[in-house]
């Protein structure tokens, strides 16, 4: 355990931001699961609307620092891909 204040006050922080960072992480996965599986289900209505969906997650999660910004527009760029070649 810390024992000076700042050292303390930097525990709890990161505490904090990790907590953050794994609600961000796990929030974009989910809403990149959604898409895949609308595109599965053949859903092109759902599709688009979970893929608005999936791109504002994935831009929270790179403006909070939680993935990088190539690894986001490769995520972004895949889901769209695939939505826009539904039938």
């Amino acid at each position: 355990m810390p024992n000076m204040k700042n050292a303390k006050k930097a525990v709890r922080v990161n505490a904090k931001r990790t907590v953050d960072n794994n609600n961000y992480g796990a929030a974009m996965k989910n809403a990149i699961k959604n898409v895949e599986k609308a595109v599965l289900s053949k859903d092109k209505e759902k599709a688009t609307a979970t893929l608005k969906v999936a791109i504002k997650r994935i831009d929270k999660a790179v403006a909070s620092g939680v993935t990088t910004k190539n690894a986001s527009a490769r995520n972004k760029s895949r889901l769209t891909k695939k939505v826009n070649t539904m039938e």
